[in-house]
């Protein structure tokens, strides 16, 4: 029959496992795709160098997500999120119309 100190060494683990597990879950977030229905409307492009500039004619080579205000760094530099997008990572040399300074 387990007892209140067996019960109390083995919650403190199973905590810490199920916040590892959330954690893993949350940076293997799947990847934005150019062709999801909001980074069409919002006009969104993994590589800021392949903006369509007649489109955008307010868009710079020097604004990529990495440096917009809505962009927090991943556990990879190449990747982070945005709050636009929910759990999609987004590039972080990418771009979109909602790009604000950082």
């Amino acid at each position: 029959m387990p007892t209140r100190r067996v019960f109390l060494k083995t919650v403190p683990a199973a905590v810490a496992a199920g916040l590892a597990a959330a954690s893993a879950t949350r940076a293997a977030a799947a990847a934005l795709d150019e062709q999801d229905p909001q980074a069409v409307g919002l006009g969104y492009k993994a590589d800021t160098r392949k903006v369509d500039q007649a489109k955008y004619p307010r868009h710079a080579a020097s604004q990529t997500c990495a440096n917009c205000q809505l962009f927090q760094e991943g556990s990879s530099p190449a990747m982070g999120s945005c709050v636009l997008f929910g759990d999609k990572q987004v590039a972080a040399a990418g771009w979109c119309s909602a790009w604000e300074q950082g």
